[in-house]
């Protein structure tokens, strides 16, 4: 039988032609296209994405490999797929169109996202070729409820922890949207308004953006947000359950030079000093994240002076020399000591004050690394 005589999936028409698709190609609001029709349409001069009509960020067209290849089997057998393909693909054509609807409340877009989250991660593969995730970004960051109402929240809190399940299977390339400065504005919304489960997916999507190339450019924006570094760093002051998210996306951050001065500036010093200070056994491996941060951004002079000025700043880092049962984070402890007594008569004198001698005694005897105790009987000496 003919392909023009079969009843062709809806999965499988493009919007524009209504035919088979032949080259599908995504744009960034998620919405698939026939290469050659989505080209005719921005020829001619159209800068919206043809079914949502939202404005295209990126022009940028990505080739859906996966769809592709579920046309190629559907062919390939005869335009016959297993029964229970369209038994999945169709629930889930109703719930991307009631997540997308402009007349669907919080409630029921919430309603039909839980019904996501519930499904099996066989099925996510599915959902990123149908843009599930593109359409979750923008209904979380282009939709924000200024009387932020429960419904809103829980919608909000959801979407996000749906998004950081689908990202590690889609294009992180997606979260480039961020790049318009009104969605940028709202995650700093987010961020400021939102309940401490919004902060900590905020906290680990930043981390994302810092970890991949093609989101280094939306890394240094972020850096830039003056609003947004100084969320991040109340997040970790505050020695909150959240605040080992904080932590991961102040490391990520700090992938760029630009951001780590950016960072100093906004109090990253004070932050982490409060949170070595403040923390806690169970949490001592983050402190020792913290204290390789505080290393990493004492070539600045402003960070030494801050560090210094800190009522608790060279107490907490004589503090990480040596603990007992727990090495990790004594290097960068040695280390930054190193770099702050040098050129600083204060500095010595608060860390001998503050024990830094018995500290770096009990290092050298214990089962520390060679080149550790190398840098703690240079620090020795110097003191």
């Amino acid at each position: 039988m003919e392909e023009g005589e079969m009843t062709i999936p809806h999965l499988f028409t493009c919007p524009i032609s209504l035919d088979l698709f032949t080259d599908p190609v995504t744009l960034c609001t998620g919405q698939t296209y026939d290469r050659s029709s989505i080209q005719k349409w921005l020829a001619a001069g159209n800068l919206t994405c043809p079914v949502t009509m939202q404005k295209l960020h990126d022009p940028s067209l990505v080739p859906n490999h996966n769809l592709r290849h579920l046309i190629q089997q559907w062919r390939e057998m005869g335009h016959r797929l297993h029964p229970d393909y369209f038994t999945t693909i169709d629930p889930l054509v109703s719930l991307k169109h009631s997540l997308s609807s402009p007349s669907s409340t919080f409630l029921e877009k919430l309603q039909a996202l839980q019904k996501v989250m519930d499904l099996t991660d066989e099925t996510d593969s599915l959902l990123i070729e149908m843009g599930f995730l593109p359409l979750l970004l923008k209904l979380v960051f282009e939709m924000v409820d200024p009387g932020f109402s429960q419904d809103y929240v829980n919608f909000v809190e959801q979407g996000l922890v749906c998004v950081l399940r689908f990202l590690p299977l889609g294009e992180l390339e997606c979260l480039n949207m961020l790049k318009e400065g009104s969605n940028l504005e709202s995650f700093v919304v987010l961020f400021e308004r939102g309940s401490m489960m919004m902060k900590q997916s905020l906290c680990h999507i930043v981390g994302l953006i810092s970890s991949s190339s093609a989101t280094r450019e939306l890394c240094r924006m972020i850096g830039k947000n003056q609003r947004l570094l100084n969320m991040v760093i109340c997040v970790v002051k505050q020695n909150s359950e959240i605040s080992e998210a904080g932590i991961q996306a102040i490391s990520a951050l700090c992938c760029l030079e630009s951001n780590r001065e950016k960072l100093v500036q906004q109090g990253l010093i004070d932050g982490l000093v409060t949170y070595i200070w403040n923390s806690e056994k169970k949490e001592r491996s983050l402190a020792a994240m913290a204290m390789a941060r505080i290393e990493q951004v004492l070539g600045s002079e402003s960070a030494k002076e801050a560090l210094i000025k800190n009522p608790n700043g060279v107490k907490a880092v004589v503090k990480m020399v040596f603990r007992v049962s727990e090495e990790e984070g004594s290097e960068s402890a040695v280390n930054s000591l190193m770099k702050v007594c040098e050129g600083s008569l204060e500095a010595r004198e608060k860390a001998i004050v503050s024990g830094g001698l018995t500290q770096l005694l009990l290092l050298l005897q214990s089962q520390c690394s060679g080149r550790t105790k190398t840098k703690a009987t240079t620090l020795l000496k110097l003191l």
